[in-house]
């Protein structure tokens, strides 16, 4: 069983990554967050593929600015991946959808778990949110660089929980033996298998819609802007990665900015 309280093993993530283009993997007992560490790096020519990983984030944050991610040492996989490519500027919305297909295909391979999609961007374990996405991005014209940030919920801590509502699902309820470096490197091993789906935005929304179970399943979201409830029935994702759902008789999309699911 792996052992909770070591640090990442990088020398066997790297090693299962030789060969790839993601196979530069740096690693930090602390920082303030990931994604602000890449933000830094975005650009930089030696900066592609690199994956910058923290034991624990001290400013770790979701989608939306005033939500916290809350990951105790030794307990998750928290990381930023730099894109070893850049992405078409007008395809930015499609690149959490991507991430989220190489983050299942990648805790598949690992530990032989089956995470759910759920729009915007997370990934649940029998129902409760076990991993989250979010991008940052330098756009310099028609292109950007981006760096993909994952909190992935792993091995269950000792000890009291961390105060989130709803309780957070992780990997080793399913798969009690689990370890963080394969899961790691199978993440990033799927993301070299489907870098080139990043040219096809809208097939990287296929892929997702199927992945996901999409259409048909039922959503309950609630508006940002007045704090209203929509709820409806899934059908596919829009142009933008906005969420067409049909409620009331008819359908309305959703945009990603503008709502977060209940």
């Amino acid at each position: 069983m792996p052992d909770d309280d070591a640090p990442l093993a990088l020398a066997r993530v790297r090693d299962a990554l030789g060969g790839t283009r993601f196979a530069d993997v740096r690693y930090v007992a602390e920082t303030a967050s990931t994604n602000d560490d890449a933000a830094a790096l975005l650009g930089e020519p030696s900066a592609a593929g690199v994956t910058l990983v923290a034991e624990f984030q001290l400013a770790g944050r979701g989608r939306k600015a005033e939500r916290a991610w809350i990951a105790p040492a030794g307990s998750a996989l928290l990381f930023t991946t730099l894109l070893p490519v850049p992405v078409a500027t007008g395809a930015l919305w499609a690149v959490p959808f991507w991430v989220g297909l190489a983050v299942a295909d990648g805790v598949e391979a690992a530990g032989r778990v089956r995470l759910d999609l759920r729009w915007p961007n997370d990934l649940d374990l029998a129902g409760r949110k076990a991993a989250g996405i979010l991008c940052v991005s330098r756009v310099r014209g028609a292109e950007a660089h981006v760096g993909c940030g994952v909190g992935l919920n792993v091995r269950r801590p000792a000890g009291p929980a961390p105060g989130i509502d709803p309780p957070p699902a992780y990997l080793s309820d399913a798969a009690p033996h689990i370890a963080r470096e394969d899961v790691l490197a199978g993440v990033l091993g799927a993301m070299d298998a489907l870098v080139d789906l990043l040219d096809r935005p809208d097939d990287v929304a296929r892929a997702w819609e199927e992945r996901a179970g999409l259409c048909g399943r039922p959503y309950r979201l609630r508006l940002d802007a007045d704090g209203s409830v929509v709820e409806g029935t899934a059908v596919r994702l829009g142009p933008d990665g906005g969420l067409v759902l049909v409620s009331g008789g008819r359908e309305r999309i959703i945009h990603l900015a503008d709502a977060r699911v209940v």
